[in-house]
This record gives C-alpha cells, sequence and structure tokens, in this order.
C-alpha cells in the first residue's frame, strides 16, 4: 500500500544549473533545479522558473537573453553560494571566469563544461514563479566531457538536486540503452 502525501513534487532529483544574466549592467548568477526541455524539434526550448523575488528575474526580462551552464561537482561550493546570496546586494560576477558567446547578455561560466545560450521566447507567470521559456541558440561544450562528438555526462559529473532531502546527488552507473531497453517486450506484444 502507498501513502497519500498529498500534492508533494516527486520529479527530484532535477539537474543543478546555474543560470546567468546581466542584471544592472553586469553578469548575475543563480544555481536553480527547475527546468526543462520543452521539445525535441527546431527551434529547441528550454523552460527555467524562477521566484520573482530573484534579481536574475530582471536581466532576462530587460535583456531577452540568458545562459543556462551545468557545473561539475567540482563546483559544488560555488554553485551553492549563487543560490544562497542574491545579486542585488552581492556582485557574483567575479566568481566565475566569464565568456560570452553568440548573444552579449547571456554570460557563461569557463569552468563549467556545458554551457547553453538561450533567446528569451515567452515569459508565464505561475503564481509566484516566472516561467521563462528560452529558444536554444547554441550550446559550448569543453571538449573533454565529448564522446564521439556528444556531452557524455558522466564525464561531466554533473550535480542533481534532491528539494526533498536537501542534498546535492551524483549521477549513477549507466542502467540500459534508451529506445532499446523495452524491445524484448515489444516482440512480444507483436507474437
Amino acid at each position: 500500500m502507498h501513502t497519500d502525501l498529498g500534492p508533494i513534487l516527486a520529479l527530484y532529483p532535477t539537474l543543478t544549473t546555474i543560470v546567468g544574466a546581466h542584471c544592472g549592467g553586469r553578469p548575475n548568477f543563480l544555481a536553480v533545479a527547475h527546468l526543462s526541455p520543452m521539445n525535441h524539434g527546431r527551434p529547441q526550448y528550454l523552460a527555467i522558473g524562477l521566484n520573482q523575488s530573484h534579481h536574475t528575474n530582471a536581466g532576462i526580462v530587460e535583456n531577452g537573453q540568458f545562459s543556462i551552464c551545468i557545473p561539475s561537482q567540482d563546483l559544488l561550493e560555488k554553485t551553492d553560494y549563487v543560490g544562497l546570496v542574491s545579486g542585488k546586494t552581492t556582485d557574483k560576477s567575479g566568481l566565475f571566469d566569464i565568456f560570452h558567446g553568440r548573444l552579449p547578455a547571456a554570460p557563461l561560466i569557463r569552468e563549467c563544461p556545458v554551457c547553453m545560450e538561450c533567446r528569451l521566447h515567452q515569459t508565464l507567470v505561475l503564481g509566484t514563479h516566472d516561467i521563462f521559456i528560452g529558444e536554444l541558440v547554441t550550446t559550448h561544450a569543453d571538449p573533454s566531457v565529448l564522446t564521439g562528438g556528444a556531452i557524455d555526462f558522466a564525464k561531466v559529473r554533473p550535480m542533481l538536486f534532491d528539494m526533498p532531502l536537501k542534498k546535492y546527488r551524483a549521477l549513477g552507473p549507466v542502467l540500459g540503452d534508451c529506445w532499446s531497453a523495452g524491445k524484448a517486450l515489444k516482440r512480444k506484444d507483436k507474437q
């Protein structure tokens, strides 16, 4: 018998990222784990959910651009820090080695093995949160995390955010191949 927990979000753990935007003329960063790919077509869209109290929101709206960087486990302390302090009172622009790609107001973090540049497509307001839907402009990856030209998340060593237990977690071992592990059952259905 399962225990009824009420409306508890049970989709954790989720990927921990650092979202960047220019706020008040300087780069600002925020740890974000509420994000989602919205489609697999072209253009590609990504969504991030940010509480309206965050300083970063104003920069995204003002410039129509933002970045999503994936920190490795080596950046645990800095990642947690940018989620603890507000850009309203703390200048976080000197914390990382910053570079820019195609979008001038989407600061990228060189220490993060994977960074994406997004152009704001749409903003939805859900209660106390802004949902920013961004069109993915391009992705930058350190060559050391690529396998056959694809991002290898075992090499990225990302952090996963476990909201219920308030912990950062690591990826586990590969369990199987996508769109392949269920083929045996599919064959049984055809018999």
